[in-house]
């Protein structure tokens, strides 16, 4: 039976219903005709491929060649191979260095320093720095790693710039690794792969050889630096001897030291960090300390030069100076309480006599003293071919107004004329002031690099100073005298070896016979030194231990400067050192 909708709803439901249809049909017309529909599909039709032609034209023309080589680049991959590192070599040929083989896995970035058996995948050989005497070398050679962005930041903004960096490169980090980076670093090569989606190789496309850097060598002595390090084991302080002619260095040595290998490899060197006695720290140029009493040739210089004294000019030790409330005493008073009388200059510098150059200090005033420091090399850099010199210090008035804001008094020259009060000088300073006396008034700079090689100096780098003979000769005297029999570097007296190669001269080189009771002939060498005992505001009253010398006297082979910090007395403790290294290289 079937139902009118009136029978399920009512007949208000109904009506209202039909009345609600009524009003639809005035307000929205009739259904669109099939003309309007088809006019409307086609405007929407053209629209999207309008849209679609003109991204064409962007992706193909505008863009064409970007999305091109941004697809080459996902299909090639490119793994740079590091170029061999130059050989650093010492004056006999010895290689301190080596590169050693290494191996990467492209993709991984895994490097591996024996070749692994079983790896998936093609590796690439290449190579990565290894120091072969581990801590001998380490202040001086330095070592190298991967370069940072501050580094690059900087080498590439410096005008002048020998080389230009990229990211990832393999740069000198310290000692001659960063000074002769520039020479050292070689031009790296590059393996080119096709690789899938996934980055898997699918076949090698080509390979670029790398180009290996350059070798250098260096005036370092391996014989002596070895014996420096055995020698300073268990001190800290530093070892440095040079040609006094050229100012080549032969021994560069900071103790404690450290192992480059442990940074190359990415090892722990958080005990270095750690560790109370610096063993990063690099002592021969960056180390400045108060010079004590090898000062005493600055001033002597100082006195000579501006006419206050002359050889015969004589001061009386009076055991202690005073200054209102303040005392000065020398040494020899302090310890044994005697007095050594009147000196002249060569007495005094073969006394270290505190008392003479005290009023030496006080002739001469301290602006001369100041002016004679600044041109032997105290207060300035002397311009090494290594990274991290220090100026050390050569005060004055005005640095003390300007700096501590207070004023200069006798006794502040007083401390100065000896080596104490706020001088500060590094063990290369200490030595290249005594290559002035040695090489008769001539400054020579510093270098590591033995004269010859192709990136070295052709001629000594040497200026001079304007010093007199005469001046030159009086010092030379009394450094000559501290070396013999009644001065005060008594390690040091009549310093003798058994060598027969040795040309008797009676002047650099004298006869000499162990005893009457031995047939074995010796030969005297003939030196001028300096020792030096510096306090440094330790308050168990430690002193630092100096001592600095050139052999043979009048024709000079090398010199020798020894510090040990808080080592105490310079002649009992850093004068057997220097006499060790004369020995080895005399004997030789």
């Amino acid at each position: 039976m079937g139902y009118q909708f009136g029978d399920l709803f009512s007949e208000g439901l109904v009506r209202s219903i039909k009345r609600r249809n009524v009003l639809s049909d005035k307000v929205y017309g009739s259904s669109p005709s099939p003309v309007a529909r088809f006019i409307f599909f086609v405007f929407i039709l053209v629209f999207g491929l309008g849209i679609l032609l003109i991204k064409l034209i962007d992706v193909t023309l505008v863009e064409g060649a970007r999305y091109r080589r941004l697809s080459v680049g996902n299909r090639i991959k490119e793994v740079k191979i590091t170029a061999p590192r130059g050989i650093i070599y010492d004056r006999q040929v010895q290689a301190l260095v080596r590169n050693i083989p290494t191996f990467i896995l492209p993709g991984k970035e895994t490097f591996f320093e024996n070749k692994p058996v079983s790896i998936s995948g093609e590796l690439i050989e290449s190579v990565a720095r290894e120091y072969v005497d581990k801590d001998l070398y380490a202040h001086l050679i330095g070592y190298t790693g991967e370069i940072s962005k501050e580094e690059l930041d900087a080498n590439n903004s410096e005008e002048g710039s020998k080389i230009k960096y990229v990211i990832g490169d393999i740069v000198g980090k310290m000692g001659i690794e960063k000074a002769y980076d520039w020479q050292l670093k070689g031009i790296d090569g590059k393996q080119m792969y096709e690789v899938d989606a996934l980055g898997n190789i699918i076949r090698v496309l080509g390979r670029i050889e790398p180009v290996a850097g350059k070798n250098i060598t260096l005036s370092i002595d391996a014989e002596l630096q070895k014996l420096a390090k055995e020698e300073m084991t268990g001190r800290k302080g530093a070892v440095v001897a040079t040609d006094p002619k050229t100012g080549e260095i032969m021994v560069y040595y900071s103790s404690p030291s450290f192992d480059p290998n442990k940074f190359v490899r990415g090892g722990d060197i958080n005990e270095y960090l750690a560790d109370p006695d610096q063993p990063l720290f690099d002592r021969v140029i960056t180390g400045q300390y108060p010079p004590g009493s090898t000062f005493k040739i600055v001033s002597a210089i100082a006195a000579l030069e501006t006419g206050t004294i002359d050889s015969k000019t004589q001061i009386e030790d009076i055991g202690i100076l005073k200054v209102g409330d303040f005392s000065f005493g020398n040494w020899y008073f302090n310890q044994y309480g005697r007095k050594e009388g009147f000196l002249n200059i060569v007495g005094a510098i073969r006394r270290s006599n505190d008392i003479f150059f005290y009023k030496l200090g006080e002739m001469v005033g301290i602006t001369k003293i100041a002016e004679w420091a600044g041109k032997l090399g105290i207060g300035r850099k002397l311009g090494i071919d290594l990274p991290g010199e220090a100026e050390g210090l050569m005060p004055n008035p005005e640095w003390r107004k300007r700096i501590k804001g207070e004023d200069w008094y006798l006794g502040n020259t007083y401390h100065i004329a000896i080596g104490q009060g706020d001088i500060l000088m590094t063990p290369l300073q200490v030595n290249a002031l005594t290559n002035v006396i040695a090489d008769n008034g001539q400054l020579c700079k510093p270098k590591l690099l033995l004269t010859g090689n192709m990136f070295s100096q052709k001629d000594s780098q040497c200026e001079k100073l304007g010093i007199s003979s005469e001046t030159i000769k009086i010092v030379k005297e009394g450094m000559k005298e501290a070396c013999q029999t009644g001065g005060t570097a008594w390690p040091l007296f009549n310093f003798k070896i058994e060598n027969s190669r040795l040309g008797i001269d009676g002047v650099n080189f004298l006869e000499s016979f162990e005893s009457t009771m031995s047939a074995r002939k010796m030969v005297e060498v003939v030196t001028a030194c300096k020792t030096g005992t510096s306090e440094f505001g330790d308050p168990k009253g430690k002193t630092h231990a100096w001592f600095t010398i050139f052999a043979p006297v009048s024709d000079p082979q090398i010199s020798v400067t020894v510090l040990v910090e808080g080592g105490g007395e310079g002649s009992s403790v850093a004068a057997p050192i220097a006499k060790k290294i004369l020995e080895a290289w005399f004997k030789r």
